[in-house]
């Protein structure tokens, strides 16, 4: 038995009774006819329900597949109907949306969503609590035995990625080797400084990929870790000096709104514990990490890479100040080459196409779309798409792949919005991009070509979308054009849409 705690904001619960819940799930769960290898689908906002759950998925060998709780029903029900889960475990404030779109042959175990989660989202008492007839979680799991069995081999979590297709795809990796697993945890330890002791907090969703990482690392190392309901900057500082915080990881938008706090509310809390800030997800503007620097120290560590590729590079505090601008150096043992756009390799220090292998990461292959893990394969390396070059050993990028948009740590492609804005009456074509935002690094932006005589108005669009998409999958700008500009072959030239957004500013993202 351990004295670690994992708090969810204010409200502290002994890791040892989380891993017990989860050793009864596990028991549960192969009850439900779970078998190695399968899925079980997570609908859950941050909530110690969450870890319970990868400790069981853990511990029987299956993959865990957290769903962004932020998407429609619809996008929900494509990534059940492709993941296949024998099992959905939902926050029943979550699952109302969801109901009629689960396919019958998946069992459904619903969490009472937590007070801390209803006070800050608003929700409805009778919203958050399990309907009759449901198999309410943690009652159901604490019905059996716990699983005794040894561990399987460790699987990772299944992050759905945003498709260029219009639909998302799940990164399956393999079942690490006992190699791969040491490696992975030194990795982790380089980038997020987690090891045995840590007082750790977590401020953005466990559904992202990162957050879900050093989460997972974090709930076995630390002595303390904290998960924020719903992030808030003021909060943040709260947290930090309560309980004495001495790792985060946190996405640029964060930063930014803790530096718009006044001077006074900043001054009010005491961070001296902090120790080590990993920022993932998007670029961060230069003088935003120096301002953090000043005054936090020179504690913030960037990484750069992918879902499918994992933590490639690591630029330390000390490394990007003497070289602001870069993305950080190659992590121990990670290959990246750069190839021009006839597949050649690019001469040294000069752009090209971002491959890369991380040996800390088990291969993978895209559930059920095995040709498009090869379309992105060259020499054994592994490509998201970005553009950029090496200097003096530290990687910079020029641009990401054309039309991915980083918004506030979220990947989103424009064609997923495109396939829907194209089927709203009046709109004969369209453009979605990422233009510049001060406060989410980028914003979306749509550029749209009418139906001739048709009168749509911006408004009438964004609604249309909301009725289709996640809200942040929604443009904020909207544009009208008489005739978009086109390639010679016919596609919309979108760079000669997205460029003079972005001329002002200094930067490609």
């Amino acid at each position: 038995m351990t004295s670690a705690k994992i708090f969810l904001d204010e409200r502290g619960v002994a890791r040892d009774e989380l891993v017990q819940r989860g050793a009864r799930a596990a028991t549960g769960f192969v009850s439900l006819g779970l078998q190695e290898g399968d899925t079980v689908a997570l609908l859950l906002r941050n909530d110690f329900a969450f870890f319970e759950v990868l400790q069981a998925t853990a511990a029987v060998g299956a993959y865990a597949v957290p769903l962004n709780w932020h998407g429609k029903a619809e996008e929900a029900r494509y990534i059940l109907e492709d993941s296949k889960p024998k099992v959905l475990v939902a926050h029943a404030d979550l699952l109302a949306s969801i109901r009629d779109q689960i396919p019958a042959e998946i069992r459904v175990l619903v969490v009472p969503t937590p007070h801390e989660v209803r006070t800050r989202y608003g929700l409805a008492d009778a919203a958050c609590a399990p309907r009759p007839g449901d198999m309410a979680w943690p009652t159901w799991a604490d019905g059996f035995e716990a699983w005794t069995q040894p561990p399987k081999r460790s699987r990772a979590t299944m992050i759905y990625t945003s498709g260029t297709t219009g639909h998302p795809k799940g990164v399956k990796r393999n079942p690490a080797s006992p190699e791969e697993t040491l490696i992975y945890a030194d990795l982790l330890k380089r980038v997020y400084g987690i090891e045995q002791g840590v007082r750790a907090l977590v401020t953005g969703p466990l559904y992202h990929a990162s957050p879900n990482a050093y989460g997972r690392q974090a709930f076995g190392l630390a002595d303390v870790l904290v998960m924020q309901s719903k992030f808030d900057a003021e909060e943040t500082l709260a947290l930090i000096e309560k309980h004495r915080i001495t790792n985060a990881v946190m996405v640029p938008t964060m930063f930014v709104r803790i530096l718009r706090l006044p001077k006074e509310v900043r001054e009010r809390y005491d961070l001296s514990s902090l120790k080590w800030v990993t920022h993932t997800g998007a670029p961060c503007p230069r003088e935003v990490k120096q301002e953090l620097m000043a005054w936090w120290g020179p504690i913030i560590y960037e990484t750069y890479g992918g879902t499918e590729v994992g933590t490639a590079t690591l630029a330390t505090p000390q490394d990007w100040l003497a070289h602001p601008g870069s993305v950080g150096v190659p992590t121990p043992g990670t290959r990246i080459a750069f190839y021009d756009e006839d597949g050649k390799p690019a001469p040294d220090g000069e752009p090209g196409e971002i491959y890369m292998r991380v040996p800390a990461y088990a291969d993978f292959t895209y559930l059920n779309n095995a040709h498009k893990r090869a379309s992105v394969e060259r020499d054994g390396l592994i490509s998201v798409g970005d553009v950029g070059y090496l200097k003096n050993g530290r990687l910079y990028l020029c641009d990401r792949r054309s039309d991915m948009v980083i918004s506030g740590g979220t990947n989103i492609y424009p064609a997923e919005i495109e396939m829907v804005l194209t089927q709203c009456p009046g709109v004969q074509d369209c453009a979605v991009f990422g233009i510049p935002d001060d406060d989410f690094g980028e914003s979306l932006a749509a550029a749209v070509e009418l139906i001739p005589g048709a009168q749509v108005t911006a408004r009438e669009i964004q609604a249309y979308l909301e009725s289709h998409l996640a809200k942040y999958k929604v443009p904020r700008r909207i544009d009208f054009h008489a005739s978009l500009p086109r390639e010679d072959s016919g596609k919309i030239f979108k760079r000669r849409l997205r460029d003079p957004f972005w001329q002002a500013t200094g930067r490609k993202i």
